[in-house]
């Protein structure tokens, strides 16, 4: 049994001071002993001293890391790699995420999946498909040329993939699939998030009764919020879909961040990563449907300027949230027991008994310090 104490640990919910957490020589978490509490016989002390433990990030969105983007060259090693390489960045469980892409390499990515569960590599936690089923309008950095509607072929593999990966969530914009079909993807257990879409707030509306539960990006690649006009960000901040925010200090103006955390922190809000092939790396540039993607002082754009991802990972994003007033246990809630909630992953994203003991340490201007998967220090 290890015995892992902080000045402070956030069990998901609140922060506590002083207290300690015990993980198995399983690696699941034991207990949480609050601060004057006795500690178990027969544990070795992880003494972290200053600031936060907290459980292992939650990302939801991460098309890529280590030099690797989820695509064509993907099966279950290249995978196992990218989950290695975001855990290394505090990201103890992930979705990686296939951008839109050709129907043939969304059934090697699904298959790859597969492989990955059926491995359990360590934070592989589902898939997130992101497209093709988009408007074009809104296309931000997918290929437009790949982009269509979807088919009750693409219905019968969403729904198949839905049933055997661990979880899915799929972006679409309403345009793209039909009130039934979203229907039938949420009654197959996928979560369905819409994105990439200029729809009206009705469509969004519609689309959140036929079982939509999320938001992908808010404010990026939608329309903007108008008086008589409020679109899918109206929809998203007065309804009960969750939303993922990218909080890069690019993508989203600070005080639209505070909108959106005033409205749906603690439990409807989380934080996403976008993240390229460069995550990890000192990689300078890559490739995406054949089109260099630059990286340059924190952006990550096609040669017309579009953004295409992010370059930040979730420790830094939670930092920039509560360096804009955010309540710091709402801020490592978005990263961690928000998303993992959405997921159906009950034994992730919090510290409490029979859950992963996967944890990281934080400072107390909340940089990364240390990693554990299953109570297993990460190099």
């Amino acid at each position: 049994m290890q015995l892992f104490t902080a000045a402070q640990v956030f069990d998901g919910w609140q922060l506590h001071q002083g207290a300690a957490v015990s993980v198995t020589p399983e690696g699941r978490i034991a207990a949480l002993h609050p601060a004057g509490s006795p500690w178990p016989e027969g544990t070795a002390r992880v003494d972290l001293g200053a600031g936060v433990l907290a459980p292992g990030l939650v990302d939801l969105q991460v098309n890529g890391g280590d030099g690797a983007m989820v695509g064509p060259e993907t099966d279950a090693a290249q995978l196992a790699r990218i989950c290695a390489a975001h855990a290394r960045l505090g990201a103890t469980a992930i979705l990686p995420t296939l951008i839109t892409d050709r129907a043939e390499i969304t059934a090697q990515v699904i298959d790859a999946g597969r492989e990955a569960a059926c491995q359990r590599v360590p934070g592989f936690a589902g898939l997130h498909l992101e497209g093709p089923h988009l408007d074009p309008a809104r296309k931000g950095a997918h290929d437009p040329a790949l982009i269509r509607p979807m088919t009750e072929a693409d219905l019968a593999q969403l729904s198949a993939a839905a049933r055997a990966l661990p979880a899915l969530m799929v972006t679409l914009a309403p345009e793209a699939a039909t009130p039934a079909q979203i229907a039938a993807l949420s009654a197959a257990g996928a979560v369905v998030s819409l994105g990439h879409t200029g729809c009206a707030a009705a469509q969004a509306q519609a689309a959140e009764a036929a079982g939509a539960r999320a938001v992908t990006h808010l404010f990026n690649a939608m329309g903007g919020l108008m008086n008589r006009a409020p679109g899918l960000v109206g929809a998203a901040l007065t309804g009960r879909m969750a939303a993922g925010i990218i909080a890069d200090g690019v993508h989203v103006a600070p005080e639209c961040l505070l909108v959106a955390a005033r409205m749906k922190a603690p439990d409807g809000l989380f934080l996403v990563s976008d993240a390229m092939a460069v995550a990890g790396t000192t990689l300078e540039r890559i490739t995406l449907n054949g089109r260099e993607i630059q990286r340059r002082e924190g952006r990550l754009t096609l040669a017309d300027g579009t953004l295409a991802g992010a370059d930040v990972t979730l420790p830094r994003a939670v930092a920039h949230m509560a360096g804009l007033g955010v309540d710091r246990a709402a801020a490592l809630a978005m990263a961690s027991r928000v998303p993992a909630d959405l997921i159906g992953a009950q034994d992730r994203g919090r510290i409490a008994p029979g859950a992963r003991g996967d944890l990281v340490h934080l400072s107390d201007r909340l940089e990364l310090r240390g990693v554990w998967l299953g109570g297993v220090a990460v190099g």
